[in-house]
């Protein structure tokens, strides 16, 4: 999207997480940014309408690659990354490896870090050559079908969903044979990867901006973001109690802070979190006893 005629933002890159596409992150922040910033949104190799592209793209610094090249391709020298889940792993990534093109990095509920234990069964099994290719091309579309809405409500919660969320963020298309197998090996690579890569998080000297939640049912924040926080010399945490995976949508606000901060404005974000903390207290006591 391109910048209005009276821009107050740098321009801005948005890199969405696993089994999502450019939708998801443009549905949460194109209305409310439109004008004031040139907006990049991102469908990731492999991801959304993007070809998957070579080998490397399995892997979260080819990607980080890919999107260094399509910054250069669409003119844009430097920018703010915001990043959410997965697509942390990229920005920190883009942040060691294409410095000069890192005005600062917004984490969103940020996976980074080594964890404990693994991933899901799905992942591994979609990943596996002849195994992989059958199961994503015979019992995913339809069983994914089927569960799209109280999954995508899962990864919301405790938090509602928004109710548009389906048409507007287009989850389904990671349920496409090809795209799902591209996603599960995105995922299934990634923890041997921050194992390697996440030593060399403290190289990075550009400011960011860490948000989470301590209700994230998704990304453990308290290896991820706090390690993001002990590892990243120029950073602010900031911790959202009641908060779960989708800050993006359910502290845009915030976001729309912290991107302002990284620009240059004067922002007091861990007020704004304390005033959101209000507001999502009483929408998770009214979902709670909305729910069956």
């Amino acid at each position: 999207m391109p910048q209005g005629a009276d821009p107050d933002l740098s321009p801005i890159v948005f890199i969405h997480g696993a089994s999502g596409n450019l939708r998801d992150q443009e549905a949460a922040f194109r209305a409310p940014l439109q004008g004031r910033a040139e907006l990049l949104f991102v469908d990731r190799p492999g991801h959304g309408y993007s070809e998957r592209g070579g080998a490397e793209n399995d892997f979260p610094d080819g990607q980080a690659d890919a999107i260094a090249r399509l910054m250069e391709k669409r003119g844009i020298g430097q920018a703010i990354i915001v990043a959410h889940s997965f697509g942390g792993a990229i920005a920190a990534s883009f942040a060691l490896n294409h410095p000069d093109k890192v005005i600062g990095t917004v984490f969103l509920s940020a996976a980074t870090h080594p964890w404990p234990g693994g991933i899901d069964w799905h992942y591994r099994l979609t990943a596996m050559p002849v195994i992989g290719w059958l199961f994503s091309h015979t019992l995913v579309m339809p069983a994914g079908m089927i569960m799209l809405d109280p999954a995508t409500r899962s990864v919301f919660r405790p938090n509602q969903r928004r109710e548009r969320y389906l048409e507007e963020g287009a989850p389904a298309l990671v349920l496409r044979p090809q795209t799902f197998r591209n996603n599960a090996k995105d995922v299934a690579n990634l923890l041997s990867y921050v194992r390697r890569i996440a030593p060399r998080y403290t190289e990075i000297k550009s400011p960011a901006v860490i948000i989470t939640g301590d209700s994230d049912p998704i990304v453990l924040a308290d290896i991820h973001s706090t390690g993001l926080k002990r590892d990243l010399e120029h950073s602010e945490l900031v911790w959202v109690k009641g908060l779960g995976h989708k800050p993006d949508y359910v502290v845009t606000d915030l976001v729309i802070a912290a991107i302002e901060k990284l620009s240059g404005k004067d922002r007091d974000l861990q007020a704004i979190a304390r005033a959101d903390e209000q507001r999502i207290a009483v929408e998770n006591a009214a979902a709670a006893q909305s729910r069956p």
